[in-house]
């Protein structure tokens, strides 16, 4: 097999550096470290994109010099693994839900390399550490604006597989609109797949013929199905909105910078990166927001999201984490 990557270092004059977020200047006064991405999607699937767009940025930025490959299948991942710890990575992003124990056994043997990788598990060791998806403050709020829009009271999502990651997002979005919208009912459907937009599309379909007048998009394609039924939709890790202008009226938005910021800071000091690091997708960081086109939204329905949103950001509200599938 041959990995498709792209190797790219970039630097930034002093001007531009002095505009960047702070927790990337604090993190790059050091020199760029040596990244490695495996990604098991193309780099265009959503979840993939949003770390890919960061860690460009971070290159940008100069704090890391960034190499990656995309559509590496599970059968191949742990290869490609070794293949950038012999080349001398000092740091491995991955996504190991499909090769947990494989994964494990590679960063066993490059004590020295770290690692980063979406996981369900927990840190192991001193070197490889761990994260999860958390724009589920977002979809928090994005549901509290739902609850007050739906002529209905039926809500649907369309997810991709069961996991934790995926069920905590649709869990949160169904907390804000209960907050609002105590008597709504819900449908769910997942889709068995990552990236099956026609699939997500069919079930969303399905889902407006039951009633449902509002879509959470966890999986490309749902806004198709909203769009093809002219009923709203809510998007998830990206912004939808300019692809569909009259449909996606707010998006959950992951930002996956300060997570980068803090393990490269780590390895820069020399500290172990056997850690969980899903606290920096939290809003409290900056990890994600929701973005929202006011214009589309009733005036009513925005003071109690944003004062909700205030408390999350001051910490004195935590949004519940359900990782239970949602039936």
């Amino acid at each position: 097999m041959t990995f498709k990557t792209t190797r790219r270092t970039l630097m930034m004059g002093a001007a531009a550096t002095l505009a960047l977020p702070t927790y990337i200047r604090r993190a790059n006064a050091q020199t760029a470290i040596r990244v490695a991405g495996v990604h098991a999607s193309p780099v265009e699937n959503a979840w993939n994109s949003r770390i890919h767009l960061a860690m460009q940025e971070a290159a940008a930025s100069g704090l890391i010099e960034y190499e990656f490959s995309e559509g590496v299948a599970a059968t191949d991942y742990p290869r490609a693994m070794r293949e950038y710890a012999e080349g001398g990575a000092q740091l491995i992003w991955g996504e190991s839900y499909a090769v947990e124990r494989e994964a494990r056994e590679v960063a066993a043997d490059y004590p020295e390399t770290a690692f980063l990788m979406g996981s369900s598990g927990g840190p192991e060791g001193e070197n490889f550490g761990v994260f999860g998806t958390r724009n589920h403050e977002a979809a928090y709020l994005a549901g509290m604006l739902a609850g007050g829009m739906s002529e209905t009271g039926v809500f649907g999502s369309v997810g991709g597989y069961p996991i934790p990651e995926v069920n905590l997002l649709i869990n949160a979005f169904r907390m804000g609109v209960t907050e609002v919208n105590p008597d709504a009912t819900f449908l769910n459907g997942f889709i068995g797949a990552w990236f099956d937009p026609a699939r997500a599309q069919e079930m969303a379909i399905a889902q407006i013929d039951q009633g449902a007048d509002i879509l959470f998009g966890e999986r490309i394609g749902t806004a198709d199905g909203a769009q093809a039924r002219g009923v709203k939709a809510i998007g998830s890790l990206i912004d939808y909105t300019p692809r569909y202008p009259d449909t996606v009226f707010a998006n959950a938005i992951w930002n996956y910078g300060p997570t980068i910021a803090a393990i490269v800071a780590d390895v820069q000091a020399g500290n172990p990166v056997g850690r969980d690091y899903t606290e920096y997708s939290f809003m409290a960081y900056g990890g994600n927001e929701l973005i929202y086109v006011p214009e589309m939204v009733p005036a009513e329905v925005v003071p109690a999201m944003e004062a909700k949103k205030a408390m999350i950001e001051a910490g004195e509200f935590e949004v519940p984490i359900d990782a239970d599938e949602p039936a």
